[in-house]
């Protein structure tokens, strides 16, 4: 079982009905299409910029809206487990093992999505699937060659649930 729990920061952002369950299914697919094959969990909190903001500088040191953070409980590398995971997996006794956590900031993604001329689904999409990707060890901030890799698989996955790019 592959848990995302979704939830808001707060009463009165503005997230469409469809979000949750389009978050639920575009990171299960990045999990899928990683090989994730054992009981895990993502926490997904969806505010908007104002909050997004107060995270990053709390926890990254930048003061500055983002659209997605992600927060990882293990160490990987381009989608290849720790070492010490196989430990951990052992013995999670029936419990999901929690990857990490997701920060989305739906106001920054429906400005993104009119920005890039796709619909919110798409951008809203794309933002779950980096994040995951982020949680299993992807970078894009390692160089050329690991940017293209990251978005390669970004496809993928986004081609799963059928948010291919259009027009390219």
């Amino acid at each position: 079982m592959k848990k995302i729990a979704v939830r808001r920061a707060r009463r009165g952002l503005n997230v469409p009905d469809d979000a949750p369950a389009l978050i639920r299914k575009c990171a299960r697919a990045a999990l899928t299409l990683e090989g994730v094959d054992f009981d895990c969990e993502v926490d997904v909190m969806l505010t908007d910029d104002a909050g997004i903001r107060e995270i990053n500088r709390e926890q990254r040191g930048k003061d500055a809206a983002t659209d997605v953070l992600s927060f990882p409980m293990y160490e990987y590398m381009n989608g290849a487990p720790p070492d010490e995971l196989a430990g951990e997996l052992r013995f999670q006794a029936g419990e999901p093992l929690l990857l990490g956590d997701m920060v989305l900031s739906v106001e920054r993604a429906r400005a993104q999505a009119e920005e890039y001329g796709h619909p919110f689904a798409r951008e809203c999409g794309y933002l779950t699937v980096h994040s995951v990707l982020h949680l299993l060890g992807y970078d894009h901030e390692r160089g050329d060659e690991e940017r293209a890799l990251m978005r390669r698989r970004e496809e993928a996955a986004l081609a799963l649930v059928g948010l291919e790019r259009q027009g390219d």
